[in-house]
């Protein structure tokens, strides 16, 4: 819910602050008093383009500042809210309600907060979808695109419809990739099956090498060693002499190990327990030279004796080293190469047999879109004539009594060059996004009247009618959200501007509603009335504001919607009469 707005430089307003309650609350001001830059406020906050002609002559800047509460809106737009605010990083302020904020510069720059953080306009959008609906004068005409009509009546079916669509949009994904595979296959089969002989040739290659995983680095090492093979060989047999002794010349001398073992039999047997104690230590100077003896005798063993071992490391370097110029910087990356090279030529099969059976796949994977589409065309159909009784009766009340709307659900045919083209019930239909259903809204604007589209048949003040008539029945699908009207009147007068002012009285039984309007028929229904007027500062310079109207004061601004009478005791009498009226209405609603 929309609990306040503040706007500063938009339009006429310099400055205007309002606050708004639940029900119904109507806006109302002479014309050019800056009432439309309320609900182009409310645009923007909603995310709509920002337009530096908006801002005020002279100001830098217009800024808005709504403060929304969520605990009126169902679940589903809470969970959205919270979603939407914790991805910004948003806050709330310390009442719980969210802050959002529109900057528009002169310049025709704009940034978005939103919960104290700086927010792309985007972010406004997602936040107030759940939250806002702004109807403009003109957005009734809407209502004659098919792509509304179609997501109105989905709406309105509800669970009927919504699981049937989803699970439509699966199948059709399925089947499409399915599909365009196949085409491209087939259409591109002799450069597939040209790639397909590349690939094979050097999977063959790399094969033949049988590359292992950092196999090359190892070899450069290897190499390394077996350059300087004599030089290691020498050290590591001398180290080996002088701690074991030369075996095979035993006149040149003891090695490090028979010199300690002598050194610790003479230690332990003297006498002198402050020498025999130094035992052990000797003791454990033997391990270590035992140990490193034998590692060395190790090393010693595992030197390559073969003298053609370094050719051989060399020939497989250079193996290796032709694969890696053509096809990757190093052994892992050339594995890499291959592995990804095998998946993709699974994929390249052109033959006979291979294409058979993808197209088998595709025709099972249009038989599960078909039929999920007769089920969704089967439920919008049903849900249609529902609609159209619904809408019907609301029209009945809107000194449309006569009026009959009808909802037709027709297949939709596929063009020539169709990119879904799917055959049901031996129709080529188009398989778009949202099934292959067209949907068409056909209004009888009286008794005996042809049926027509809503774009050929329905008055600005009929389509205003249907409009509204539309958004009562649909209402029950987001209690609590706020729901915008600039002159959704427009073009009424007499009775059915008191129904519709019945109606949206209705409507605020569950939802917010703010209203711009010029008839006081419809004000007169209003819980708070708010004013839009504008004083002149004697300089030509022009400025807006909004007040909440008392009750007294509330007369006069009726009577002076009725042809002005505001300074004559017939008009306030009228206007009185007129309030009195609404009153009772609304106790019969």
């Amino acid at each position: 819910m929309l609990t306040e707005i503040r706007i500063d430089g938009l339009g006429v307003i310099s400055t205007a602050t309002a606050q708004f309650h639940a029900g119904l609350t109507v806006l109302t001001g002479e014309t050019g008093a800056g009432k439309t830059m309320v609900v182009t406020s409310l645009h923007l906050l909603s995310g709509a383009r920002a337009d530096a002609g908006r801002v005020r002559l002279g100001a830098a800047r217009a800024v808005v500042e709504g403060r929304f509460t969520v605990d009126a809106v169902n679940t589903t737009a809470q969970k959205q809210v919270q979603e939407v605010l914790e991805s910004a990083a948003a806050e709330r302020d310390d009442d719980g309600s969210i802050i959002a904020i529109r900057t528009v510069g002169s310049d025709g720059r704009s940034r978005a907060h939103l919960g104290g953080r700086g927010v792309p306009a985007s972010v406004l959008a997602d936040f107030t979808a759940p939250l806002l609906t702004v109807h403009g004068q003109n957005d009734q005409l809407r209502l004659q695109r098919p792509d509304q009509q179609l997501s109105a009546l989905d709406q309105f079916a509800g669970d009927a419809v919504g699981p049937l669509l989803r699970k439509y949009q699966v199948q059709r994904r399925s089947w499409l990739a399915a599909r365009t595979e196949l085409l491209e296959r087939t259409a591109h089969s002799r450069e597939l099956a040209l790639e397909a002989d590349r690939l094979k040739h050097s999977l063959s290659e790399i094969d033949a090498i049988a590359p292992e995983p950092g196999e090359d680095v190892r070899i450069v090492d290897e190499v390394r060693r077996l350059s300087d093979l004599d030089s290691l060989r020498e050290a590591a047999a001398v180290a080996h002499d002088a701690l074991a002794g030369p075996a095979d010349s035993p006149e040149a001398g003891s090695g490090a190990l028979e010199l300690l073992g002598a050194a610790r039999a003479r230690i332990e047997s003297a006498d002198d327990p402050a020498l025999t104690g130094l035992g052990p230590r000797l003791g454990e100077a033997i391990a270590v030279i035992i140990d490193l003896t034998t590692d060395l005798s190790g090393y010693l063993a595992d030197l390559p004796s073969d003298p053609g071992a370094l050719d051989s490391l060399l020939t497989r370097q250079a193996e290796l080293k032709s694969l890696t110029r053509k096809y990757a910087p190093d052994i892992d990356g050339v594995i890499a190469w291959a592995d990804e090279a095998r998946t993709r030529l699974g994929s390249l099969d052109v033959s006979e047999e291979a294409l058979a059976a993808l197209a088998a796949e595709v025709d099972i994977a249009a038989e599960r879109v078909r039929e999920a589409a007769r089920k969704l065309t089967a439920a919008r159909t049903k849900s249609a004539g529902k609609l159209a009784s619904a809408v019907s009766a609301e029209l009945g009340g809107l000194a449309m009594g006569k009026a009959k709307l009808e909802v037709v659900v027709r297949p939709m045919p596929a063009s020539p060059q169709d990119s879904a083209p799917l055959t049901v019930d031996d129709t080529e239909l188009h398989a778009g996004s949202t099934g292959v259903d067209e949907v068409e809204f056909r209004l009888s604007a009286h008794s005996g009247a042809q049926s027509l589209p809503l774009s050929k048949s329905a008055s600005g003040g009929e389509l205003s009618r249907v409009m509204l008539a539309l958004e009562v029945v649909l209402a029950s699908s987001d209690h609590g959200a706020t729901m915008v009207f600039d002159e959704v009147d427009a073009g009424v007068g007499g009775r059915a501007a008191v129904e519709i002012g019945r109606r949206l009285a209705r409507l605020a039984r569950t939802h917010q509603v703010i209203v711009v309007t010029h008839l006081p028929q419809v004000a007169a229904f209003a819980d708070t009335h708010l004013v839009v007027d504008k004083s002149d500062d004697g300089k030509g310079k022009v400025n807006s504001g909004v007040r909440a109207l008392t009750k007294d004061e509330r007369v006069i601004e009726l009577a002076r919607m009725l042809a002005g009478l505001d300074d004559t005791e017939t008009g306030r009498a009228h206007a009185e009469e007129l309030l009195e009226t609404a009153r009772a209405e609304r106790t019969l609603t």
